[in-house]
């Protein structure tokens, strides 16, 4: 597989947010969102064999057995995006194998049914001001469950307002537990967006980039 970066951070999104975690950033992506801030990942990496990025993961970790005292257990897959890789499928079997509590953020666009079923999803539905509206396979819906989370990136409020719609129209809550939504971050207010989602009584998660709060926006390896 070809690999951009494999860092150690803070988780920054999801409801694992705050809590310390073992990144794999993978190369490559077939959308081009408008707002995207990994496009460093599209182009180039390094090429690398899963046990070579299993090597670098308990690195990281500090691997002293699934059990060990100061072990880091939260490891994510990136992008990029991850599912266009084949080799992904095995080192998902393998972090899962040494008990790692592992996540995978995708946009949903390829099939999802094949993946363990002990992975947790993080499925990032794009909305039309990203440019790739439409490009989500609805029958991944078919394929979540509760521990799985769904997220909308949201530019303005008309991206908002179509997540929204999205929301009740796909009764997503009746499907996983957890559906965020976050602003880009220097476009859309958290303030504002906060005030839509407490005027429409939304029962969703506001996601905030945390590690751009903690370190500056664009820095890599965070």
């Amino acid at each position: 597989m070809v690999v951009t970066e494999i860092f150690r951070s803070i988780q920054g999104e999801s409801t694992y947010a705050g809590r310390p975690c073992i990144f794999v950033r993978l190369t490559g992506c077939n959308l081009r969102c408008r707002w995207c801030d990994t496009a460093y990942a599209f182009y180039g990496g390094t090429r690398m064999t899963v046990e070579e990025v299993l090597e670098r993961v308990r690195g990281f970790a500090g691997q002293d057995g699934p059990e060990a005292s100061g072990r880091i257990p939260l490891v994510e897959l990136t992008g990029g995006e991850p599912m266009l890789q084949p080799d992904v499928h095995p080192l998902l079997e393998k972090l899962l194998a040494e008990s790692y509590t592992v996540l995978i953020e995708t946009s949903g666009e390829r099939y999802l049914g094949a993946l363990p079923k002990e992975v947790i999803k993080i499925m990032d539905i794009k909305c039309p001001e990203s440019g790739e509206g439409g490009t989500f396979d609805p029958k991944n819906l078919e394929v979540l469950d509760r521990k799985d989370e769904i997220k909308f990136v949201l530019a303005g409020e008309a991206d908002y307002q179509w997540a929204r719609d999205c929301l009740r129209e796909q009764r997503l809550t009746d499907i996983v537990d957890t559906v965020i939504f976050s602003p880009v971050f220097s476009q859309l207010e958290p303030r504002q967006l906060s005030e839509w989602i407490l005027r429409d009584r939304l029962p969703v998660r506001l996601g905030l980039q945390l590690h751009k709060f903690i370190w500056e926006p664009e820095t890599r390896g965070v």
